[in-house]
C-alpha cells in the first residue's frame, strides 16, 4: 500500500495529491460551517440593530469575502504541490483574476452604497435613487478601467504606453464628441446641484411640463397636452428654468373695476369687502386690497393674496370661490362691475343755435 502512495506522477506523489485534495475539502467544509453558523448569527444580530453599517459589512463579507475564501483555500492547497513553472503561472494568474474581479466588484458596490445612503438623506431621496442608473454606469466603467490597469501592471505588463494611448485616444474622442461629453458633464451638474428633480414642474422658455426622466444625455418632460418633451442636458443648464415644484406658496394679483356711478360711501367699503371675502377661504393669506387708479371706464381696485400651496388646481379653486363671493357681495350692495364703455356726445345745433341732442353711451 505504501508503494502506491509513493508513486510519482508529474513530480508529485499520490500522497501529495491526497493531502492537497484533503486540505481543499477540509478548507471548504470549514468555510461552509463558518458561513452557516457564525455568519448567520452575525446577520441575525445585525438585523436587530438600528444602524445599517453592520448590515452592509455582513452583506459584503457574504458577497465578496466568501468567494475569496473559497478561492484562497484552493490556491494555498495547490501551492503545496511541486508544479511546473507554466502551470504555477496559470494558477497564479487565475487567482489574481479572481481577486481583481472581487476587488472591483467590492469597490463598485461600496461607491453605489455610499451614494444611496447620501441621497436617501435628502428630500424625496427614494425618487433620486432611481436617477443613479446613468451615474453608476459611468462609475463602473471607470472602476473597471482602473482595476484592469492595476491587474495588467501586477502581471508585469508595461501599462505606461496603454495609459498614454488612452490619453491620446481620449483627446481625439473628446474633440469628436464635444456635444455628447457636454451633456454628460451637465448630467453631473444636474445630479449634484439639483436645480430640478423627477416630478418637478418646469417652464423652459415657452415649453412646460413635468420631469419624467433625467438621463446621461437628455432629460424628458411630459407636457400638459400629453406629449413628451426631450431636452439635451446642456440646453437645460443654459436656460432660465422656472421650477414650480419648489414654490412653497403662490402670490396672486388680480384687479377688479367698478363703474364710475358708484357712490363714495360704497367705494370706501369695497377694500374691506374684498379683504373679508378672501380671508373666508382656507389655505389663503390676505396681503392687501387698494383703490388703485381711475381707469378709462372703471374705478380700479388691486388685490394681492397668497395661496399656501404650489398646486395650480388649489389656486384655481380658491380664485374661483373668491370670484363667486365678490360677485355675490357686489350684487347685495348694488355695486356694478365695470366693463369697457365709451360715451359719445352728439352735438346738433337747431335753428336757434341750441344743442338739441343728448349724450349717448355705447
Amino acid at each position: 500500500m505504501s508503494e502506491f502512495w509513493e508513486k510519482t506522477y508529474m513530480n508529485n506523489t499520490f500522497q501529495d495529491y491526497a493531502i492537497v485534495l484533503g486540505s481543499i475539502l477540509l478548507g471548504l467544509i470549514i468555510v461552509k460551517i463558518f458561513k452557516r453558523t457564525l455568519l448567520k448569527k452575525l446577520q441575525y444580530w445585525a438585523a436587530q440593530t438600528s444602524t445599517d453599517i453592520d448590515d452592509y459589512i455582513i452583506d459584503t463579507v457574504t458577497m465578496f469575502g466568501m468567494p475569496a475564501l473559497y478561492a484562497t483555500v484552493v490556491y494555498t492547497s495547490l501551492k503545496y504541490l511541486n508544479l511546473s513553472v507554466r502551470l504555477d503561472n496559470v494558477i497564479t494568474i487565475a487567482m489574481t483574476v479572481v481577486i481583481t474581479y472581487m476587488v472591483i466588484r467590492f469597490v463598485s458596490a461600496t461607491i453605489l452604497r455610499l451614494f444611496r445612503v447620501y441621497i436617501r438623506k435628502q428630500e424625496n431621496g427614494e425618487e433620486k435613487v432611481k436617477q443613479l442608473g446613468g451615474l453608476m454606469i459611468i462609475i463602473n466603467v471607470m472602476v473597471w478601467i482602473v482595476g484592469l490597469l492595476f491587474f495588467f501592471d501586477n502581471m508585469g505588463y508595461d501599462v505606461t504606453a496603454v495609459v498614454a494611448g488612452l490619453g491620446v485616444g481620449g483627446i481625439a474622442i473628446a474633440l469628436a464628441a464635444q456635444n455628447i461629453l457636454g451633456d454628460l458633464f451637465n448630467y453631473f451638474v444636474i445630479f449634484f446641484d439639483r436645480p430640478f428633480e423627477v416630478g418637478d414642474f418646469l417652464i423652459v422658455d415657452d415649453k412646460l411640463g413635468t420631469v419624467e426622466y433625467i438621463g446621461v444625455k437628455t432629460t424628458r418632460l411630459k407636457s400638459l397636452s400629453g406629449e413628451q418633451l426631450v431636452f439635451a442636458n446642456s440646453d437645460l443648464t443654459k436656460s432660465r428654468i422656472h421650477n414650480y415644484k419648489r414654490m412653497e406658496r403662490r402670490r396672486v394679483v388680480f384687479k377688479i373695476g367698478v363703474v364710475y356711478q358708484t357712490s363714495y360711501q360704497l367705494l370706501k367699503q369695497i377694500p374691506e369687502l374684498l379683504k373679508s371675502t378672501i380671508q373666508e377661504q382656507p389655505d389663503v393669506e390676505f396681503d392687501r386690497a387698494h383703490f388703485q387708479k381711475y381707469g378709462d371706464s372703471s374705478l380700479d381696485f388691486e388685490v394681492v393674496y397668497y395661496v399656501l400651496s404650489a398646486d395650480y388646481n388649489v389656486y384655481m379653486d380658491r380664485q374661483q370661490a373668491i370670484n363667486y363671493r365678490i360677485f355675490e357681495e357686489f350684487e347685495k350692495k348694488g355695486v356694478s362691475i365695470a366693463y369697457p364703455t365709451r360715451t359719445l356726445f352728439l352735438h346738433n345745433e337747431g335753428q336757434d343755435g341750441n344743442d338739441v341732442s343728448p349724450a349717448t353711451t355705447i
